[in-house]
């Protein structure tokens, strides 16, 4: 991609994935017989779905279980999953500006386009199955100059790539939690970032893309 390129992360970011996803651990209880608190894995969203299925299942049910749930992800956890106040809106204003936008998520990118395809939210690129390092390797081969997220993990990627880190506390993640993380603004929310990406001045996205183009080549 060329010029500017914005990331952003799906899960609590761009929609609320809490409704569908505490839905899809209940249908994994209902088939598997293994309970699973599907309020609390819904309120801990961030790390990699085999992160939460380790908590509930035995070492040689993961596999099983992570197939599972992901069968029953379409049935289960899209159509009452929503777009966050202001999804719409931010990605519209990188593509005023002239940009790009690439979804970076923790989610397969199968899954993660059925959210956005539901929700009428059209992306140039979406990176799945990405979390830490993953993350920071996507948001380099996007060429990505900002990234938004919720989770101090999507800081931190942002952070070790170089890129402008944006954050909204929609998640699980505080503001000062953010900021610890290595946060260079956040928001209330994403209603907030069409005013802030048209302050974002240009000499600021390109030391951003140097960063970006220095670390690609190391």
């Amino acid at each position: 991609m060329n010029g500017l390129v914005v990331g952003f992360d799906l899960d609590m970011t761009l929609i609320d994935s809490r409704p569908g996803i505490a839905a899809c651990y209940r249908a994994l209880t209902a088939q598997t017989g293994v309970y699973v608190d599907a309020d609390l894995a819904a309120s801990r969203l961030g790390p990699p779905l085999r992160t939460e299925i380790a908590a509930w299942f035995a070492p040689d049910e993961v596999d099983a279980a992570v197939e599972a749930y992901r069968r029953l992800y379409p049935v289960h956890a899209v159509a009452c999953s929503p777009a966050l106040p202001g999804a719409a809106d931010a990605v519209a204003a990188v593509r005023a500006a002239g940009g790009s936008v690439v979804v970076v998520t923790a989610k397969v990118e199968r899954l993660a386009r059925l959210h956005l395809d539901h929700l009428g939210i059209a992306v140039d690129a979406i990176a799945g199955d990405r979390f830490a390092q993953g993350k920071t390797d996507a948001l380099l081969e996007h060429g990505v100059a900002i990234y938004v997220g919720d989770h101090v993990a999507d800081m931190r990627a942002a952070r070790a790539a170089g890129v402008t880190v944006v954050g909204v506390p929609t998640g699980p993640c505080t503001v000062d939690d953010l900021v610890g993380a290595g946060a260079d603004v956040v928001l209330s929310d994403l209603r907030e970032f069409p005013a802030w990406l048209s302050e974002f001045r240009i000499p600021d996205l390109a030391g951003a893309s140097a960063i970006v183009a220095d670390l690609a080549e190391e």
